[in-house]
């Protein structure tokens, strides 16, 4: 059992973290133009973002005790492929999701 004290201290620090960073970026830098490169790397954060979210679930899936299954990694490379060649993060999705239903209903 966590001490309540522990725990009100914890969310308060999380709180005033949180209001931190996002002051940094809108209260102090929310006036200004950002530079190109700052720019430039912004523009792959939701890329970043996705992979770190997914790729978990494909190395290491819940679904088969967190063994590696070739379904799942044919499934993402697919949606890598038609992710790059078109630039569309809907192709890819939809990509993905078509070779995990044929997968599911593949005989064998």
């Amino acid at each position: 059992m966590i001490d309540k004290l522990d725990l009100w201290t914890t969310i308060a620090a999380l709180g005033v973290g949180s209001f931190g960073l996002r002051f940094l970026f809108l209260g102090l830098v929310g006036d200004r133009a950002l530079p190109d490169w700052a720019l430039r790397h912004l523009r792959y954060t939701g890329v970043a973002v996705l992979a770190a979210l997914v790729t978990p679930l494909v190395v290491w899936p819940a679904a088969t005790g967190g063994e590696t299954d070739p379904a799942r990694l044919i499934a993402a490379a697919a949606a890598v492929v038609t992710g790059y060649v078109s630039k569309n993060i809907y192709g890819a999705l939809v990509a993905g999701a078509a070779v995990m239903v044929a997968a599911a209903y593949w005989p064998g």
